[in-house]
């Protein structure tokens, strides 16, 4: 099998994976209009397939998806691809400005446009700060607005983050939605820690005050297909390395911990946040285990690139010619997971060993 066709086959299965674990929530988006924000990115890459194969057969309504994209990272084949669909209709529109004037009556909201890798909201703190804080904004205020004619939204998602809890005490560890946060409200990480924390504020008194039926997901570490290998995080940078025949390189000691969760488990726990989450609530989505060292990971994908490529290379400890490199950057990471197992039936199905295996093989035909 050539290396475009695996990698085909690994979104492919990871559509229907989700597809099977989603059935009632995506009967609740069957036929409506939806809006995605930065759906040429990460998650955006997964949602994207997903909605657009809703009614491809399995008796479904299709779903009228309008995405908005500013392509700052480049226009992406596959969206245009996805975007020749019938019912898609993908806008040049950022986030940051006020909605487009001919903007149509949107049932189902989506906010994923952000920038998420701390190398590059770093060099780009203030415009951070405007999507995560001023596109939202906008968002909400386009949701009342609906409201206020009597044909208010059916749903929206606010794409949080796990990082607003900072770094939290060994006791709240695994971290429950009710923790409060150890965060620096000036440190080198801010700029996108403190907009998220100040998103949520914002989701939760629109719904307060308004009945906005905004839900909050906060992602715990998500990787997978559709994550662009020079996106600068961990699993990339280590695939970055295997598919250069380079050693792998960790700018740390390596025993920092994370939980990480497998994108078609993340997304399918998005769809039960935006349908079937209370207004105004957070919820944790990740995997609670298992909860590995930098230097496992490390190591298990320095194995996985050998099985499967013939790499050679080895683990190599350095540090940063960056001074902030590792500021505020938290010990550990893990979601306490009852929130979201109870009331939205949740459950991270992928191992971290399969899940970085399906990894390498999209990798190697988008290792550029």
């Amino acid at each position: 099998m050539s290396d475009k066709a695996a990698a085909a086959d690994v979104v492919q299965e990871d559509i229907e994976a989700i597809a099977r674990r989603t059935s009632a929530e995506l009967d609740a988006l069957a036929g409506r209009t939806v809006l995605l924000t930065g759906g040429g990115g990460f998650l955006g890459y997964t949602l994207v397939h997903l909605l657009t194969e809703i009614g491809d057969g399995d008796g479904r309504s299709p779903v009228r998806l309008t995405i908005y994209e500013n392509f700052s990272r480049g226009r992406k084949p596959w969206l245009d691809r996805l975007a020749a669909r019938p019912h898609v209709t993908l806008v040049h529109h950022d986030v940051t400005q006020p909605l487009p004037a001919d903007v149509p009556a949107f049932d189902y909201i989506i906010h994923a446009a952000s920038i998420a890798s701390p190398i590059f909201y770093r060099q780009f703190p203030i415009e951070t700060i405007d999507a995560n804080v001023n596109g939202l904004r906008h968002l909400l205020d386009y949701a009342r607005q609906r409201g206020d004619r009597q044909a208010p939204v059916s749903g929206m998602l606010f794409f949080s983050t796990s990082e607003i809890y900072g770094d939290p005490t060994p006791d709240a560890i695994p971290t429950p939605e009710t923790y409060r946060g150890f965060v620096s409200c000036t440190g080198p990480r801010a700029c996108y820690d403190e907009s998220k924390r100040l998103g949520e504020t914002l989701c939760v008194n629109f719904a307060a005050q308004y009945g906005v039926p905004v839900t909050v997901a906060r992602p715990f570490n998500n990787y997978g297909p559709g994550l662009n290998i020079n996106d600068r995080r961990i699993l990339p940078d280590l695939a970055r390395n295997v598919f250069a025949s380079e050693d792998i390189v960790l700018l740390s000691d390596g025993r920092a911990t994370r939980t990480f969760c497998y994108v078609a488990d993340a997304v399918a726990g998005y769809l039960k946040v935006l349908v079937k989450g209370r207004p105004g609530e957070a919820y944790n989505i990740g995997t609670d285990a298992p909860e590995v060292s930098m230097r496992e990971l490390a190591e298990q994908v320095a194995v996985l690139g050998s099985e499967l490529f013939g790499y050679r290379g080895r683990v190599s400890y350095q540090t940063s010619d960056d001074p902030a490199y590792l500021t505020d950057n938290p010990n550990r990471r893990c979601p306490d997971l009852t929130k979201a197992r109870t009331t939205l039936g949740y459950e991270p199905e992928m191992a971290l060993a399969d899940g970085l295996r399906r990894s390498l093989v999209w990798y190697r035909e988008n290792a550029s």
